[in-house]
């Protein structure tokens, strides 16, 4: 598979590791957008949030509990927001499912 988050889940790719169990993997974005930018992606190829089925309910309800979590732990108490671009237009541009995790400034809306 050629997959940069696959790679990086598997080691073979290196990344900022901040957290890791056995359904998910996340670190530091390599191109932050705001003090606090950290991807949240699960272990299990999904190549986006239009590919997941009732199946992955539980999956996706976990990244959301680990994206709650690292706020937590990156005192991200003022607020934070959670993103997950699907598609093109959504602007993905990796093609596995990831939670951005933003935090540590004011965000605005609309978000662009």
């Amino acid at each position: 598979m050629d997959c940069i988050f696959c790679k990086i889940i598997a080691g073979t790719i290196p990344s900022k590791k901040v957290y890791e169990d056995d359904l998910t993997y996340a670190f530091a974005d390599i191109d932050p957008k705001a003090p606090v930018h950290l991807l949240i992606v699960p272990k299990k190829h999904i190549s986006s949030l239009a590919a997941i089925d009732v199946a992955d309910t539980a999956l996706v309800g976990h990244l959301h509990a680990i994206a709650n979590r690292l706020a937590a732990e990156h005192t991200l108490s003022k607020g934070y927001r959670t993103v997950i671009n699907t598609g093109a237009d959504g602007g993905q541009t990796v093609d596995h499912l990831h939670v951005h995790l933003l935090g540590g400034r004011q965000m605005h809306w609309p978000p662009g």
